[in-house]
């Protein structure tokens, strides 16, 4: 099974000083998907500039023609299902059906409290995410759709003419506790993980492939479970957020032992963030484009 390679963009810059440059190279070098984040702020990045996820997939989408975009990931943070099901409607249309859509629970970040609101503990986000997933779900595939739910209810909500992909945009689910899992393995197209993050500190490369074998071990026994055929589920590898950090971003030869030791645990695609000088993400220019153009020739 050969392993797809894609890009992340984090939408720091503005479109006509650097970023539509990277949208446009990120589908000259041959990137599977080039994704960004769906967050109002993030992290380091906060009190720097930072623009919305879906305005700018839509300038990438008129300024690229066969790069697929997306999310990693859009969340019920400060997102409503009804109002979310227009725009990636729209997006979906406006891209020509080359959009996919990363979705997760959210954490406890700034998104949590943007709107004014206590942020919501573990199980309260895993409780809106049960519903909001379902509920796009039909948002994206139907006419029509009423539904009154205990956090979200939709009133006669019309989306027509539906997605340009049929019955709808795909889903990638990103989760890694049994609720998600099985959103991920009833609605989903894909799923997502960023590794464990109690390993980012402190842990090791070989703990952190362990626990994604376990991850990937529980999904295979959740899609099981729900009668899902896991042959038919992409496997997306978030990197970054794993203790090898940027290391796999310093050689080619780094990159592709990184990417071919999960490739062993089924993963389909792989995701690495674009450089970004003096961040968490920084790397070199010259050998990141090089992993773009080379790794995925020797990953089949």
């Amino acid at each position: 099974m050969s392993l797809h390679l894609s890009t992340v963009i984090l939408p720091y810059r503005r479109w006509n000083e650097g970023g539509r440059t990277a949208w446009t190279r990120a589908e000259q070098l041959g990137f599977r998907t080039a994704y960004t984040y769906d967050h109002l702020s993030w992290r380091s990045f906060r009190d720097g500039p930072w623009f919305g996820a879906v305005p700018t997939l839509t300038a990438a989408a008129a300024a690229t023609e066969r790069l697929r975009l997306g999310t990693l990931v859009t969340s019920p943070n400060f997102r409503h299902p009804v109002t979310l099901a227009k725009e990636l409607i729209s997006l979906d249309d406006i891209s020509g059906g080359r959009v996919t859509l990363g979705i997760g629970a959210g954490g406890s970040g700034f998104d949590a409290t943007a709107l004014g609101q206590e942020p919501w503990t573990p199980r309260e986000r895993a409780d809106r995410f049960a519903e909001f997933v379902p509920l796009l779900d039909r948002l994206l595939s139907e006419d029509a759709v009423s539904y009154e739910g205990d956090f979200y209810s939709a009133h006669e909500a019309r989306n027509i003419p539906g997605c340009v992909q049929r019955p709808r945009l795909p889903f990638a689910v990103a989760a890694t506790g049994p609720r998600g899992m099985r959103l991920a393995a009833r609605y989903g197209q894909a799923w997502v993980t960023t590794g464990d993050p109690k390993l980012y500190e402190n842990g090791t490369p070989e703990q952190s492939i362990q626990a994604m074998r376990e991850q990937t071990e529980k999904l295979a026994d959740t899609c099981a479970e729900v009668g899902r055929d896991m042959t038919g589920l992409d496997r997306v590898l978030l990197s970054g957020f794993t203790p090898d950090r940027t290391g796999p971003l310093q050689s080619l030869d780094a990159f592709v032992d990184f990417a071919g030791r999960h490739a062993e645990l089924g993963f389909t695609e792989l995701v690495i963030h674009w450089p970004i000088p003096d961040s968490p993400f920084a790397a070199d220019e010259k050998v990141f484009e090089q992993i773009a153009m080379e790794a995925s020739a020797q990953l089949r």
